[in-house]
């Protein structure tokens, strides 16, 4: 079926490719015939696969003769239907296998008693189990031996379906020859131990990954030396923080130890190069500035806080020299601006209010003025003029 499969796709093939811009030609008509008898050839799923024709019918379906189109999808078309109802079957088969398999029960035994007796020896066995197939305690085995010359007795508390332990097993045994006896006691009893959800034990879990154990070099003399200032720098940080006076500042001291002084040197470094390009270049007092305050002794807070995160790399490039400044120093250029700020609100010194000058603008003589001296020491001074209705200035010598 598999020849004939394809010496007859073959054959429309050709013809085809033979009919491609003609509508009406003996080799569009012979496509045609082929194709129909291929839509008559029964045909299947492993048959389609091993022939990969279906594949290659693909392009008949957009041939431009209308008729070839038209013929190639619909027998396309069959062949997804015959795969399709193929793969349902065998999916269907499957699940009703499944289905069957956890819907069948087993049928548990029937409760099952034995005793035998004798003059020499006594034994019983029960065995139960509930029509329903599910067992949620076993019951209570005995087993009881008595002769003239042992004593044994073997006793079983009720154990669980779910796999825990006994909660304890005795055996007893004496024995007696004539007068002598030796009663032997063999008792274990198990723990159970009880576990609760809510306890768990507390791991140590990484918060990032490990820490390098040496620099990371770039094969690069002047970007290494910068990643070896920057990671000189960085180890500082712990000893600062341990001394450090302020107590908010001395309760991060476990974060700072969990940073990775190594890899935060290489990522400064990197974010620096990537955005600055290298340190000899353009932006060389860039550089400078920031391996400056990142370095420098009295600048602890700025170097901290870029070790533990709180001024993240990507933003040291474009970062203003206001934010490098340590706490100290912010404190200080706080007070520095309130001071002027004040200054600026008390007012400067009183001025001299007169008639003597007219205002071009409004035409009062409503002014107030004040003189410095702009030139040489030989030169008058100048007087700055105020209008005090409109607020026109002017100076003249």
């Amino acid at each position: 079926m598999e020849r004939e499969l394809l010496e007859t796709f073959e054959a429309a093939k050709k013809a085809a490719d033979a009919a491609a811009g003609e509508d009406d030609s003996p080799e569009a008509d012979r496509c045609l015939d082929a194709l129909r008898r291929l839509r008559d050839i029964r045909v299947n799923t492993d048959v389609l696969v091993a022939t990969q024709v279906g594949k290659r019918l693909r392009h008949l379906t957009k041939h431009p003769h209308s008729g070839i189109q038209a013929v190639a999808t619909d027998l396309f078309g069959y062949w997804k239907k015959v795969v399709l109802e193929e793969t349902g079957k065998k999916n269907g088969s499957s699940e009703n296998e499944r289905s069957s398999d956890s819907s069948g029960k087993i049928e548990k035994a029937r409760p099952v008693k034995i005793e035998r007796n004798s003059s020499s020896s006594s034994m019983k066995v029960e065995r139960s189990s509930d029509s329903s197939g599910k067992i949620e305690k076993a019951r209570p085995v005995k087993i009881e031996r008595n002769s003239s010359s042992a004593s044994m007795k073997v006793e079983k508390r009720d154990v669980d379906v779910k796999g825990q332990r006994p909660d304890s097993v005795k055996i007893e045994k004496a024995t007696s020859n004539g007068s002598k006896a030796q009663p032997v006691k063999v008792e274990r009893v198990s723990k159970e131990v009880s576990r609760t959800p809510d306890t768990k034990k507390t791991a140590s879990v990484p918060t990032g990954p490990p820490k390098l154990t040496s620099l990371v070099k770039c094969n690069d003399a002047t970007r290494d030396k910068i990643r070896e200032l920057l990671a000189e720098a960085f180890s500082k940080v712990p000893a600062e923080t341990s001394n450090d006076d302020r107590d908010e500042v001395r309760s991060i001291l476990d974060q700072v130890n969990a940073c990775d002084p190594f890899r935060v040197a290489v990522t400064v470094e990197s974010a620096l190069f990537e955005k600055l390009g290298r340190s000899t270049g353009a932006q060389k007092a860039k550089y400078r500035s920031i391996m400056f305050n990142l370095r420098a002794d009295n600048n602890t807070d700025f170097r901290r806080r870029v070790l533990i995160g709180q001024v993240r790399p990507e933003r040291l490039p474009d970062i203003p020299p206001e934010e490098m400044a340590s706490d100290a120093r912010k404190q200080e250029n706080k007070q520095i601006k309130a001071k002027a700020m004040f200054d600026c609100e008390r007012g400067g010194a009183p001025k001299a209010t007169t008639d003597q000058f007219k205002c071009g603008r409004c035409g009062q003589r409503k002014t107030t003025y004040y003189q410095l001296q702009t030139r040489s020491a030989d030169e008058p001074m100048t007087t700055f003029v105020t209008c005090v209705n409109c607020n026109n200035h002017w100076k003249f010598c």
